[in-house]
């Protein structure tokens, strides 16, 4: 490992400071999770087999990684060391990989009763398909989210990875380890968090609620609705209109002067010849001259902005969602705090963050 720093002090800010997280690396939902823990002040030493392993933008920053041969008896012995010093351990293996490397839970708790031992999957530990391998579009197929998205007429597309990865998955498995975390304060006992991202994607299924199950045509949020919908302008560019409300709607058809469109709003019969004639309309226009003339209105129209367009919109900007510039720009730290905010952060030596752990680096 590298040499001694010239100053151990951590540079970690936000709730979480104190907290010590050991992330097995990985791919995807687990590195997400693990960087949102990092970006609100968690320690987190990511344990990698090689340097070239360190492939997710998500663990990019906010980490001390190392090499470690966990199939060695000496890469064993240090982490076990290691995570006998640690608040939580996060890994996201295919069930059974931990334990035939001497690693499982109940190995590893031996050491740290009250450690928080977090599995990321996509199928979860038990279950028909949890050997097997499997991406979001196929954990969103098998939900039932899937058939909630897309056209009548054709297969639905596969959604950008926020879905499942992101929404089912890591969200919930850092719902799962601050919730274990807290109630850890009660009872002094760690446990096992299984966070399957069918698990999480199934939960947000209910939020959709009757309109989940509604064939396609007349899904009010998946595209269906003339007043959800994206639009084409002049210019190639598109707009997203979101004017769910009866109060809202009435706004954005005052401002496409369409008021033959007012009502029936909710007739999905209606729905297909209404989008057309929209969108007929929405072609006149360039779309920056549809947002200044809804500028200021609830009429819940919004520019479908480029990544690099979105990174200086007034309002992304006025938020600070961002720090850096370009490629080397990087998300800030979500959600905000009054008294400890978090902060983004460089990736640190490892030697550092084991000697402030008190293990030898």
């Amino acid at each position: 490992m590298s040499a001694a720093p010239t100053s151990l002090a951590s540079t970690a800010q936000g709730p979480l400071v104190g907290l010590r997280v050991l992330e097995c690396g990985g791919i995807g939902p687990g590195p997400h999770a693990v960087r949102l823990l990092a970006d609100l002040g968690a320690e987190v030493l990511r344990v990698e087999r090689n340097r070239e392993g360190l492939v997710d933008p998500s663990a990019d920053h906010g980490r001390a990684v190392m090499t470690l041969d966990l199939q060695s008896e000496g890469g064993r012995t240090q982490f076990l060391t290691i995570a006998g010093k640690v608040d939580v351990l996060v890994e996201g293996f295919r069930p059974g990989v931990m334990e035939r490397l001497g690693l499982g839970p109940e190995v590893v708790t031996r050491r740290r009763p009250d450690l928080i031992y977090a599995r990321m999957t996509g199928w979860g530990q038990k279950g028909p398909l949890a050997q097997l391998a499997g991406h979001d579009i196929n954990y969103l197929a098998v939900t039932g989210a899937l058939s909630a998205m897309g056209d009548a007429d054709r297969p639905p597309p596969p959604p950008l990875n926020f879905v499942g990865d992101y929404g089912g998955g890591s969200m919930f498995l850092v719902t799962g380890i601050l919730a274990a975390l807290i109630e850890r304060t009660r009872s002094g006992k760690g446990q096992i968090i299984d966070a399957a991202i069918v698990d999480g994607v199934s939960t947000m299924m209910g939020v959709v609620g009757p309109s989940g199950i509604l064939s396609p045509g007349q899904r009010m949020v998946s595209g269906d609705a003339p007043f959800y919908h994206c639009y084409r302008c002049f210019d190639g560019k598109d707009i997203a209109v979101g004017a769910i409300e009866p109060q809202f709607y009435a706004a954005f058809v005052k401002g496409i002067d369409a008021p033959h469109l007012a009502d029936r709003q909710y007739d999905s019969l209606l729905w297909p010849e209404r989008i057309a004639a929209i969108a007929a309309i929405m072609a006149g226009k360039t779309r920056d001259a549809w947002i200044d003339l809804f500028e200021g209105t609830d009429a819940c129209v919004a520019p479908v902005l480029s990544f690099e367009e979105a990174a200086v919109h007034p309002h992304i900007q006025a938020r600070g969602n961002y720090d850096g510039e370009g490629k080397r720009r990087i998300a800030a730290p979500a959600p905000r705090f009054s008294r400890t905010p978090g902060a983004t952060r460089p990736n640190e030596a490892p030697a550092d963050l084991l000697r402030r752990w008190d293990l030898k680096g």
